[in-house]
């Protein structure tokens, strides 16, 4: 998805820090408006109301996620395509605090107005891990909760990246890539 410029632009980062911060129930119109150094008015021309904000925020990112990943899989297949997405969601998520911390915060909500268009968009994150995951051949029984497994991956790699930016900002992304991976080896079992 295309990034606006101007003041629609200087809206959605406004909200986006504010709400990281405060959530999107503790963000105001007024408090956007403030941080945007825009009137209140230019707010609500830009976007009708407070939930068509936070929609357009939100499908804009989870719009990178999905790129992101998809640009990762290219030409790569299984593991190593499995590799490679979460290696790249993960310099996402380092490249947008804000956004990993309101994407973590909402992705799981069912009360929004967006919820719908979100899901949608989830959808496209998730086919791309079920296409790689597939690749690995898992066995057939797993067939039918594949989109549970991409689920699960996708949590992994998010809320993974939020733990290391949050309490271990020390460390590198190929440490924590290889933290993920290797939590979903399997090899823990061994």
């Amino acid at each position: 998805m295309p990034r606006q410029s101007g003041t629609k632009r200087a809206i959605l980062d406004a909200a986006l820090e504010l709400a990281a911060d405060n959530g999107i129930t503790g963000t105001t119109m007024e408090n956007v408006a403030e941080r945007a150094g825009v009137a209140k008015g230019s707010v609500y021309y830009n976007f009708s109301s407070k939930d068509r904000l936070f929609e357009e925020l939100l499908l804009e990112g989870v719009g990178v996620l999905a790129e992101t990943v998809r640009s990762a899989r290219d030409s790569l297949t299984g593991w190593p395509a499995l590799q490679a997405m979460i290696r790249a969601l993960l310099k996402t998520v380092a490249d947008n605090r804000a956004l990993a911390r309101l994407l973590a915060a909402e992705i799981f909500r069912t009360d929004r107005a967006w919820q719908h268009s979100l899901e949608l968009l989830r959808r496209e994150v998730l086919a791309e891990f079920v296409t790689a995951i597939r690749e690995t051949r898992p066995p057939a029984a797993m067939e039918d909760r594949l989109g549970l497994v991409a689920g699960s991956v996708f949590g992994a790699a998010l809320i993974g990246g939020l733990e290391w930016l949050v309490f271990s900002p020390e460390r590198s992304l190929d440490e924590v890539a290889e933290s993920v991976l290797y939590g979903l080896s399997g090899s823990l079992a061994s």
